[in-house]
């Protein structure tokens, strides 16, 4: 007892990390490299025979597909349409939940009820209100002597729809992590600002918004990662449709794999996805300190 005891006391700096370690490299190192070598090979399930090495043909292929090159677009798109909404409209809500006033706990609680509900069941409700005939969105329009809208059935405005829809679910996150930004601001500049006769624009311009600034990019970041890979919303709307005018790199990557059984091809894209998440991820940090600087 003694002799493990000691085992144990010597070495708690490898024990104790260690269940992390292993989840790590199961959960998220093992899936990454497998997807790396599977985009090495021609693997394709419905060929009868076993994956051979194919070196950067799944690339290549992949790179000469219009298709490819429609989803990276999109992708883009949606992230950036997306992500800057929420980004705008989730600080200017922490900005008005950081003052004092009746009903603000109560909001804060409506606020988050977004966040909580399942993605596939808001894919279903919002599907109910753009239905072209029954849907509540267009009988709104209708009222008003609007014309009316295909929503996620025409391919001109199924994007622009998935990313109401997207915004809808995540300002909320934005406007808790800038809020939390915000209660954490010393007091001193903002009171050296009123001393100084400094009106609210130019308080905002001049101090709440550089200070917030890294809280911001952070909240971007979270978001614009979670955005490029968005899938379940997708999928649960429009399954990439009408046609192709949805599809992004992940409902791409899908049908590769699971309509069509090309394993190779469908890793390739996952790959270049990650590269751009990985990319983005490091640009945006990079400008993230040098606001704190």
């Amino acid at each position: 007892m003694v002799g493990k005891s000691g085992f144990v006391e010597r070495n708690l700096n490898i024990i104790f990390p260690l269940p992390a370690i292993v989840f790590v490299l199961l959960l998220m190192i093992f899936p990454v490299c497998y997807t790396l070598f599977i985009s090495f090979t021609d693997w394709t399930l419905t060929s009868g025979r076993p994956m051979r090495f194919f070196g950067l043909g799944s690339y290549l292929l992949v790179l000469k597909d219009p298709r490819f090159h429609a989803a990276i677009l999109r992708t883009f798109a949606f992230t950036f349409g997306a992500v800057a909404a929420e980004s705008v409209l989730g600080t200017i809500i922490a900005l008005i939940l950081n003052r004092e006033f009746k009903g603000k706990g109560p909001l804060k609680f409506v606020l988050l009820l977004p966040l909580v509900v399942t993605p596939v069941a808001i894919g279903i409700v919002f599907n109910l209100f753009y239905d072209p005939t029954i849907g509540f969105l267009n009988y709104v329009l209708h009222a008003f002597g609007l014309p009316q809208s295909g929503w996620v059935t025409e391919a001109a405005t199924v994007l622009p729809s998935l990313m109401l829809v997207d915004i809808w679910q995540w300002t909320p996150m934005i406007a808790l992590i800038v809020l939390a930004g915000l209660s954490g601001l010393s007091s001193e500049p903002f009171e050296s600002a009123m001393v100084d006769g400094a009106n609210g624009v130019q308080t905002f311009f001049r101090i709440t918004l550089p200070m917030i600034m890294p809280t911001v990019l952070t909240a971007i970041v979270l978001r614009a990662v979670d955005a490029l890979k968005t899938y379940d919303i997708i999928y649960a709307m429009t399954k990439g449709g009408p046609g192709y005018s949805s599809e992004t790199l992940n409902i791409l990557a899908y049908k590769l794999s699971f309509d069509y059984f090309n394993m190779g091809r469908s890793s390739a894209v996952l790959v270049f996805l990650f590269l751009v998440v990985l990319l983005f991820s490091l640009g945006v940090m990079t400008l993230r300190k040098k606001f704190e600087l």
